[in-house]
């Protein structure tokens, strides 16, 4: 099988891209950044598989009202990239957010296969 890579596609637009579409709420525009099979992984939830599990994650699940990512750096090719940044925002209960966090991507064909999030907390 080959898997052939979009010339236009970098990571940086890809991981822009999909902080545009989630910061955005725009929800019918997931499936421009995230393949059909995608499989993102999170803390707190168990892995979401399938374009249609991670759009129903984003719709009714998130605890995010509002807010934006502000992307720090892209590193990596477009077969795989990391990103880390912050986000800023509000609860769906009013809390205020303000979150450091690290994501990785595996990309196929231009668009997200794998993601992976990390936040920045005290875990162990």
């Amino acid at each position: 099988m080959t898997t052939r890579t979009h010339p236009s596609v970098t990571a940086d637009w890809l991981v822009g891209r999909l902080f545009q579409v989630v910061d955005s709420r725009m929800w019918d525009e997931l499936g421009e950044v995230f393949a059909d099979d995608a499989v993102y992984e999170r803390p707190g939830y168990p892995a979401l598989e399938g374009l249609d599990r991670i759009r129903h994650f984003y719709e009714h699940e998130r605890i995010i009202a509002s807010g934006a990512h502000e992307v720090d750096q892209v590193t990596g090719g477009l077969a795989a990239a990391a990103c880390w940044g912050r986000f800023r925002g509000a609860a769906k209960d009013g809390a205020p957010l303000d979150e450091g966090f690290a994501d990785t991507y595996l990309v196929r064909d231009g668009k997200i296969a794998y993601r992976r999030t990390y936040f920045y907390r005290p875990a162990i």
